[in-house]
């Protein structure tokens, strides 16, 4: 009988920083350093990728590559985007820790799959030294997973397959059937299409909804509706096999495919 074995979870909007806000902010303070500043929006957009090809990203983006001609009367270089990833790495390492905090509902399921023997991976835009900050400060919260892969010695990160495939080899799954990507930006869900595994979007909490739970819950409901509707049309266009509210609807789903890879045996 196949089952999923694993799941691959993200970091930062899925399982801890509840709206994915310490990147975010840090890409703010970063660029608004060189006088040109960028919306969250613009770098929410580009959320998932590594920071230093979302920094790549944002420079290219036709605004702000224009408001960077119009400053320095030039072109921006390899040199101008290190220097920003420098300062986006200074900003969000002093502070980093703050924003580890489990998202609800995340502690008590994952530690229920656990427990029923399925593996928790996760893969992550966060380098290696970012992850040793954020990895033990949400263990100490409660969360806790078997595995971490960022892209710091692969090939690139998302949305290429690698991640997943290491978090494969290094937990000893055999078959992308038996492994499940959960994740909140674009960038995972095409990660999660491109190794060709069980792919599921979440909603609150997402980068891709990006609200506060302050903002949630004072919300009007036709509202929050309308913006989770969005994000989910979003997320099935981009490949999604499931979208999801929350992560206590996983276990569900992860049931749901179980009887779905037998049944079609």
């Amino acid at each position: 009988m196949r089952q999923i074995e694993c799941i691959i979870m993200d970091w930062a909007g899925t399982s801890v920083d509840y709206g994915c806000f310490a990147p975010v902010a840090a890409f703010m303070e970063s660029f608004q350093a060189i006088g040109v500043p960028v919306t969250a929006a613009e770098t929410r957009a580009h959320m998932g990728l590594t920071k230093v090809e979302e920094i790549r990203a944002l420079f290219s983006s036709e605004r702000i590559n224009r408001c960077f001609q119009e400053k320095y009367g030039r072109d921006y270089n390899e040199e101008d985007v290190q220097q920003r990833y420098a300062e986006f790495q200074r900003v969000l390492f002093s502070s980093l820790a703050d924003y580890t905090d489990p998202i609800p509902g995340v502690v008590e399921t994952i530690a229920n799959l656990r427990a029923q023997g399925i593996k928790v991976g996760s893969t992550t835009g966060y380098t290696d030294e970012m992850m040793k900050i954020v990895i033990p400060s949400a263990a100490e919260k409660g969360y806790v997973i078997d595995h971490c892969v960022t892209s710091d010695r692969l090939p690139a990160g998302r949305p290429y397959p690698y991640m997943i495939y290491q978090n494969m080899i290094d937990l000893a799954i055999p078959s992308t059937d038996c492994v499940l990507k959960y994740g909140d930006t674009i960038a995972d869900i095409r990660e999660g299409v491109n190794a060709k595994v069980w792919t599921v979007g979440v909603v609150m909490g997402s980068n891709e909804l990006a609200l506060t739970q302050e903002e949630v819950s004072s919300m009007p409901v036709d509202e929050l509706q309308q913006r989770k509707a969005d994000v989910r049309r979003r997320m099935l266009q981009a490949g999604a096999h499931y979208v999801v509210d929350t992560i206590a609807e996983l276990p569900a789903v992860i049931e749901e495919i179980n009887i779905r890879m037998n049944i079609n045996r």
